[in-house]
């Protein structure tokens, strides 16, 4: 299934929030930084990778189980999509010798983030598809 998402489009590699999205109720809405979304993102890949005997973060990718290990967070990638819905993308080194770029979509707040979405979106540089934006929403295509 596409991941199909609200947004305009900033950065043609990823995607991004538009400008003008969703007001705010009443100001009770937490706003969520960039840090957050980095911390909640390591969060998850140290708990995932705990969860192994091989302390590596499992990634399906083409029906092979990959293990990889954290490189970085790419922290100028991280979005704040609105609606409670937030992108990451890191690399991750595999057992294979391969860097693996990695996308997540998050959801939830500061400290309680959970990933909705893991995929593999490069090998080695390579882009596995890119991300078009089409009327105001968000798909996946093949890389060309």
């Amino acid at each position: 299934m596409p991941a199909t998402l609200l947004f305009s489009q900033e950065h043609p590699e990823h995607p991004t929030k538009g400008g003008a999205e969703h007001a705010k109720k009443g100001g009770t809405e937490k706003q969520v930084s960039t840090a957050d979304i980095s911390a909640g993102i390591k969060q998850n890949i140290e708990a995932e990778t705990k969860k192994g005997s091989d302390r590596k973060f499992h990634v399906k990718h083409e029906g092979q189980d990959l293990a990889l290990d954290l490189i970085r967070v790419h922290d100028d990638r991280l979005q704040d999509l609105g609606g409670g819905k937030y992108f990451a993308c890191v690399d991750m080194k595999g057992t294979d010798g391969k860097t693996y770029d990695i996308d997540f979509f998050l959801t939830g707040q500061p400290g309680k983030m959970k990933v909705t979405e893991t995929s593999v979106h490069k090998i080695d540089g390579k882009p596995l598809y890119n991300w078009k934006e089409e009327s105001g929403k968000w798909n996946k295509v093949p890389a060309s």
